[in-house]
Formats: structure tokens, sequence, C-alpha cells
């Protein structure tokens, strides 16, 4: 895709101003209480299940930066003046990367300088975000999951690096489950890209490549007034399919439209569930923690049926 016909693109997703100029929810406003309420019905057998990586402590080709986790205090060093003993322990990571299940803020990603609802980047700074940082979420995203599972359309265990899914993929994704992404719907996208990892193991993302979302197929996602992004990769293909771009979905996705995204989550388990219950929506709920200036959070979705 040349440059330009990515920018007009970009115009053609944009949701700059539909909530007003000081609008810093993006998407969630297809939110509604209603939508939440109507979410909540899907809840029949009680089980949750987990869409959340563990936690990675473990240097890796797409790791290069992994949490670090150490004991405060142990039982092995106890007070015997004290009945009661505890321990504690320390958590140290960085919020985004390919290695770690997250929740980007609006505030993540600028294109040409300027970040969603025509914000200049100059907002964020070595003292964090000013303006659509992650507290923006505080409240949790709650609403109807629905798991488009392309693997399972491709009769394949994962997508391979570089394989790019279309508008099209998607559409015929919903037509085999039955389900249709609606307004206000938490679309969670399967590449297999966890499994992959866990059978073959790590590889270099951008070198080798990943799979992910053509940068067309946001206009469906634009058109449906989806409210959320839960892919297990980053939503991207790699090599890049937009000259100058990079990151060509983010770009749409954060600046353009204000999508609230997640990124890395594993959803391994929340397929064999749909698979055992024979659908493919369910109720979603994601708390980013309360960071404040903070462009992300480390988060763990989890899927209720």
């Amino acid at each position: 895709m040349k440059l330009e016909e990515f920018d007009s693109l970009f115009e053609e997703v944009s949701n700059w101003g539909r909530w007003g100029s000081d609008d810093q929810r993006g998407t969630l406003n297809f939110l509604t209480p209603s939508i939440v309420a109507n979410a909540a019905k899907l809840v029949r057998a009680g089980r949750s299940v987990s869409m959340g990586r563990p936690i990675d402590t473990v240097a890796s080709a797409d790791n290069p930066n992994q949490a670090i986790h150490h004991m405060m205090r142990c039982y092995d060093i106890t007070d015997s003046t004290n009945y009661v003993q505890y321990v504690a322990d320390y958590l140290g990571s960085s919020v985004h990367g390919c290695a770690h299940a997250h929740f980007d803020a609006l505030c993540h990603i600028a294109y040409r300088g300027k970040l969603y609802n025509d914000r200049p980047m100059s907002l964020v700074t070595s003292e964090g975000a000013k303006t659509m940082d992650i507290t923006q979420y505080a409240q949790g995203i709650v609403g109807r999951g629905v798991l488009l599972d392309i693997p399972r359309l491709r009769h394949v265990k994962w997508l391979e690096p570089g394989e790019m899914v279309t508008t099209e993929d998607l559409e015929a994704a919903e037509k085999l489950e039955g389900v249709k992404l609606g307004e206000g719907d938490i679309f969670v996208f399967r590449t297999g890209h966890y499994k992959r990892r866990m059978e073959l193991g790590p590889w270099d993302l951008d070198t080798v490549g990943r799979a992910g979302l053509h940068p067309t197929a946001m206009k469906l996602l634009h058109e449906r007034k989806i409210a959320a992004f839960f892919p297990d990769g980053d939503g991207e293909v790699k090599p890049s399919p937009v000259e100058s771009v990079s990151a060509p979905v983010h770009a749409l996705q954060i600046t353009s439209m204000g999508l609230a995204c997640a990124d890395s989550l594993q959803l391994e388990e929340v397929s064999q569930e749909c698979e055992r219950e024979g659908r493919w929506d369910f109720m979603t709920v994601a708390s980013p923690l309360r960071l404040q200036g903070g462009t992300g959070s480390l988060v763990n979705p989890v899927a209720i049926f």
C-alpha cells in the first residue's frame, strides 16, 4: 500500500471530533450501560477463562525486556517472636512489548506528530502523559466479546508469520461461527500466535514477521462501531504492507479511530471453551491499572461464559 493510500484510509476511519474535541475515551463511548447489561446476559454456565499470558521473566527473542520478579520477604527467614508470618514479592515490568498481555492507552501511538483527536504528541513527555493516559480506562472494559478464530477458519493450528487477514476472512469467520460483530462489541482476534510460540519457541517478530490484520480490515471495525480490539499478537502484519509505516494497524486503531486495544493475549483457552460451548460470544471483563500518566498497563482479560 502506498503512503497516500494509507493516509486516505486514515481519514476514512477517523473518529476525530465524533464525541467532541475534549473526548479521551474514543470507541469506549460505544460501550453504553445497555450494551454492558446485555453482555451480562451471556453468562449462562458461570465459567470464566483467562485471556492473559503468564508474566514472562525469561529473556528471549521476543522478550528482550523480561519482567523482574523477586522475593522481598520469605518464610525461610522467620521471626520467632511473632506467630503470624508473611511473604512479599516485587514485580517490575515493561508495560508494552510482545511478551506481556497489556492494554494500550490512546496516547501510546502518534502519527505524523498527532495523537488521537488531533492532539499534539508533545503532550506526552518524560514525565508521562498529560492526556489520554491509561486511567481513562479505570472503570474497566466490560462488554460482549466475540472471538473470530482464523486458524479454525483455515483448518490450521496457527497462522504463519507474514500471513494477512482480510475483511473477507473476518466475514467468513463470522459466517462459520454464526456470530456477527456489532456496535459496542469487543473483537477477540485469534491468529494462534501464542500456540505457535509455545510449540516452536519464541522468534524475532521484526525479522521473521508476524501474522495480523491487513490495514484495510480496519474499515470493518470502524463500520461496525467496535468498542475494543483484543488480539493474541498485536494485530499487526510484519513485514508491514504499508510503505514508510511500521505499525499501520496501531496508527489506524489508536490514533485515527481511538479504538481501545490490548496486545499479546493468549486465546488458546478461550478458543477451547468456545468449542466446548458451541458459541463464540461471551461476556468480557478487562481492568487496566490506574497508573497516572501511564501509556498502558499490564492486564488479565477474562471471558465469562
